[in-house]
């Protein structure tokens, strides 16, 4: 039988120290085989167990990422169309809030917990669920108005306005000056004026002074008419008052022309029908926001009528409408002025005198002196002529004149 020899281990052979991280480890010089096998085991075991967890990991985030998509589709479906718009009155809590519809009801309703709730502030638009009007999104400021800024200015300037020195001197001195030169005023001591009346018959050039100076300055510009603050439903036209000072306060410098304020703004009186109470406080609304935007926002009021004699006192005292402008029939000059300009790109025979038609007593509005070329050349259009002839004009005359026989008195104030 054979005998195996271990051979000696020399015992004066110091032992290898060596670290590994913070945890010395001592080699004796000797392998062992056992442990290796179980550490190899126990990284097994840990691998496999890691590799389950990854497993559960990804089966949840599919799991999630269903649920996710269910909710998408759920608010989805909540915010389809046809949704009620209405207004946010209060924030009760996190979760819930006082809502007004546009049929003026008030309710108590939950807010969708994806809405940011530092977009819902008061008279903020918000869409609403159709059945449990629970707010379900925040709309932009102009979705639910009619208020819009002028997206392109108009092309009309101060030199096709034909005469009315004064009147562009006015309006300059109230609406561009203050605008553009404030410091003069701050520097002289006073306030400039806050808004302009502009008054007269009609076609006398009001509307198309204030295209003027919408062309004329840098400031946003918001055209509005009187009858459009005039809506179905009870509040709608207080609501769009102040909408409408709330935009020019955001992009001043601005100017707001409100073309046929009689609309809304005739003297007060004992109203019996929902309907006069509701312009009244139109009226109202008006007169409060004129008084309460500051100076220095720089938003200034133009507006234009017809019927400055109906108008509210308290719209027309020094503080609202400072100024107030007068645009009468056209004098000669005027006249004169405004056929050259209507004129100007017509062929016209050399046997017409214009001036004929500027010296006639008949008093004729601007409109009526454009009308009359444009029928004049209407004229010429009938019996396939390229040159408008005097009796052309004659004819157009007669029927302007015609249908402007009567007197304006009631046009003043």
């Amino acid at each position: 039988m054979a005998t195996s020899v271990l051979p000696a281990v020399d015992s004066a052979k110091p032992m290898a120290i060596e670290k590994v991280g913070d945890v010395p480890v001592v080699e004796t010089g000797e392998s062992s085989d056992g442990d290796s096998y179980l550490e190899m085991k126990s990284l097994e075991s840990q691998l496999m167990f890691l590799q389950i967890q990854e497993d559960l990991v990804k089966a949840e985030m599919k799991q999630l990422k269903r649920e996710l998509l269910r909710a998408a589709e759920e608010i989805k479906r909540i915010q389809s169309v046809p949704l009620v718009i209405g207004q946010f009155n209060e924030l009760i809590d996190s979760n819930y809030g006082v809502v007004s519809s546009t049929a003026g009801s008030s309710y108590y309703v939950r807010i969708l917990s994806t809405i940011d709730r530092e977009d819902l502030k008061p008279n903020t638009s918000v869409a609403l669920h159709r059945h449990s009007h629970s707010v379900v999104d925040v709309l932009p400021p102009e979705s639910d108005s009619t208020v819009q800024l002028m997206a392109e200015k108009p092309k009309i300037s101060y030199k096709d306005i034909g005469g009315m020195d004064q009147q562009k001197q006015e309006v300059r001195e109230a609406i561009e000056l203050p605008l553009l030169q404030h410091h003069l005023y701050t520097q002289i001591g006073i306030d400039p004026p806050r808004g302009v009346l502009l008054y007269g018959p009609p076609g006398t050039g009001k509307t198309m002074m204030a295209k003027a100076v919408a062309n004329a300055t840098s400031a946003t510009f918001i055209s509005m008419v009187g009858s459009e603050f005039v809506q179905k439903y009870l509040g709608e036209g207080p609501r769009m008052v102040r909408d409408v000072f709330r935009l020019a306060r955001e992009n001043s410098p601005c100017v707001v022309f409100i073309d046929e304020i009689d609309a809304i703004a005739t003297k007060r009186f004992d109203a019996q029908t929902g309907a006069d109470r509701e312009v009244q406080r139109i009226l109202l609304e008006l007169l409060t926001q004129m008084d309460g935007f500051d100076q220095a926002t720089n938003v200034k009021v133009i507006m234009a009528t017809n019927r400055a004699d109906t108008l509210d006192p308290a719209l027309l005292r020094p503080g609202r409408l400072d100024r107030k402008i007068e645009f009468p029939n056209p004098d000669r000059r005027q006249k004169r002025m405004v056929f050259q300009a209507a004129t100007s790109k017509m062929n016209l025979s050399d046997e017409l005198d214009l001036e004929d038609y500027v010296n006639r007593a008949e008093k004729i509005s601007c409109a009526d002196v454009a009308s009359i070329c444009a029928e004049a050349g209407l004229q010429a259009v009938r019996e396939n002529r390229y040159v408008v002839l005097p009796k052309d004009f004659d004819a157009a005359y007669k029927k302007a004149v015609s249908n402007n026989d009567r007197e304006h008195l009631f046009y003043t104030l």
